[in-house]
């Protein structure tokens, strides 16, 4: 018997019903368990996604049947075999199950196990399309993600290769992400706070037009690493970092032209006006906003440490120069301040120098390891620099667990024949040799070397030119006010740099010693809390003067 104008009607409202329900819970997070949800309330049967293997893809919450989501797979097995894109299976003594593929994806099945109403498909029709484009979506979704995380795995890597040292690969997988590394940086490091880091990195990308290749620090959860071009001059009123060449300024649309910094800086001070303007191109147009000043005219909460322009094969002594400018940041009205050093520790080489630290680090390159899983030298190396500069956080920085660092370290002790592990003369000392080993011309000067000969710490030391570098590096704390700024320096020193025993020897409370050792950081422009710190150059200059 045909339906009466009036059944047609009531149909009609109740699909219309339908849609609009359907459309209100497409809008929703969670959009599909939502949908499926309502579908099991709407047919009084339990609602799924299945794929063409039988998994269940996608259901509502709450407790499902084991029976109902077995009936569901084999449905979906059976119907993909027959290629058909709906269908109605089983009855009989079982429950009828409908399904119907998904137009966005038609290996993914709606099904719905027991509802015995001939109007369901109607439904399940107009439910398959909306759940079809919320299927689609959060594909997408997890795809975003997916290649977001595998870009941001990839950024850390090249972070970490120019870290160690490993220009041209850093620079082979950067240019397959995006435009090559500019052979001519300056390294930002911003503190922001966690929970905004993604969204302030997204920001300062957005504001410096891609010009800026920005790396979540992968020690310190709180920082942002950026490696920006330089540009070919400074703002108007901004004098250039001391001691530092600036690019001459290119034609537009020109890459800036390279300058050479040292290999190894640990200036004294830092400046706290604008460093140079940063942007995607060089050259077009009035000079820009500084982007150190943009960052914290947008995001007030974040401070910004800036290093000098290096070349890029000097990213790890500009990451160095960044921290220790963000510890005057951290105090500055501005927010942000500049590295101006221009002091390089290679000044306490020369061939004698090269020779003892060849001959101190000498047990560690000549080291064998036992077993093919074992580190060799270089990474043994490597595992000394990382946890000199970052202490435990190494961990995370070398991205190995915290007792297979401990061992390493351990195993350092044990081949150097000193307790780098705890001691701070140690430390510095394998600091020290450590620059003066990867320094470019060390090579060089090792193979002039006399044969047989051997090099002391104090000798090295002992030299005019260390004798200069050392009174620079203390200058700024015997001019400081109050006078007790150094001795709070030097007895924090002799204590190893543990805070609590530096208090104790000098009858301060913990957090009075902290702000002294704060204020020191303002004087020097230096980091002395917050790794990498200035302490093992002050230990040096110290022991260069005999003043320790």
């Amino acid at each position: 018997m045909p339906a009466s104008p009036s059944d047609v009607r009531a149909d009609r409202a109740d699909r219309a019903d339908d849609i609009l329900a359907l459309a209100r819970l497409a809008t929703r997070r969670g959009a599909i368990r939502d949908i499926l949800g309502w579908l099991t309330w709407r047919t009084g049967g339990p609602a799924a996604l299945v794929g063409d293997t039988g998994r269940v893809l996608a259901r509502p919450g709450g407790e499902s049947d084991p029976s109902v989501a077995r009936l569901a797979a084999e449905a979906a097995v059976e119907l993909h075999r027959r290629g058909a894109p709906s269908a109605v299976l089983g009855g009989g003594e079982g429950p009828p199950v409908h399904l119907i593929a998904l137009d966005a994806d038609p290996r993914t099945y709606l099904v719905v196990v027991g509802p015995d109403d001939p109007r369901c498909g109607t439904l399940l029709a107009d439910a398959a399309r909306t759940l079809g484009l919320c299927w689609r979506l959060e594909w997408a979704e997890r795809e975003r993600r997916r290649i977001e995380s595998a870009e941001g795995h990839s950024r850390e890597a090249v972070l970490h290769l120019l870290m160690v040292g490993s220009v041209p690969a850093a620079q082979r997988i950067a240019g397959a992400l995006r435009a090559a590394l500019p052979s001519v940086i300056q390294v930002y490091v911003i503190e922001c706070p966690q929970p905004r880091r993604r969204e302030i990195a997204q920001r300062i990308d957005r504001e410096a037009g891609g010009g800026a290749w920005i790396v979540p620090c992968p020690v310190r959860p709180n920082h942002l690493i950026a490696l920006v071009p330089p540009g070919t001059a400074a703002p108007p009123g901004t004098a250039a970092p001391s001691g530092t060449a600036s690019p001459p300024a290119s034609p537009p649309g020109t890459a800036p032209a390279a300058v050479t910094a040292p290999a190894a800086v640990a200036g004294p001070t830092a400046v706290a006006g604008p460093v140079a303007v940063a942007g995607p191109v060089a050259g077009t147009g009035p000079p820009q906003e500084p982007l150190d000043l943009l960052i914290v005219r947008l995001v007030p909460e974040c401070r910004v440490g800036v290093s000098a322009a290096v070349a890029l094969r000097d990213t790890p002594t500009a990451y160095e120069q960044a921290i220790h400018a963000l510890a005057v940041a951290r105090n500055a009205p501005e927010h942000r301040a500049g590295f101006g050093g221009d002091v390089d520790v290679t000044v306490l080489a020369g061939p004698e120098g090269y020779l003892w630290a060849s001959e101190l680090l000498a047990p560690c390159l000549r080291y064998a390891p036992a077993r093919r899983a074992d580190p060799g030298p270089q990474e043994l190396l490597g595992t000394l620099g990382s946890w000199l500069s970052f202490g435990g956080a190494a961990s995370r920085h070398l991205k190995i667990h915290r007792n297979t660092l401990a061992a390493r370290i351990r195993h350092l002790d044990e081949l150097l024949g000193v307790e780098v592990s705890r001691s701070l003369p140690a430390q510095s000392a394998a600091w020290l040799a450590l620059r003066l080993h990867t320094a470019p011309q060390a090579a060089a000067a090792r193979a002039l070397a006399t044969p047989g000969r051997t090099a002391t710490l104090d000798a090295v030391l002992g030299t005019s030119a260390a004798g200069t570098w050392a009174r620079v590096q203390l200058r700024p704390l015997e001019q400081a006010r109050p006078t007790a700024t150094l001795e709070t320096v030097r007895t924090w020193l002799r204590a190893d740099a543990r805070l609590p025993a530096a208090a104790a020897a000098l009858g301060i409370s913990l957090p009075g010693a902290r702000k002294r050792l704060t204020r020191a950081e303002d004087v020097l422009g230096r980091s002395l809390l917050t790794a990498p710190s200035a302490k093992y150059e002050l230990w040096l200059a110290m022991r260069a003067l005999g003043s320790l």
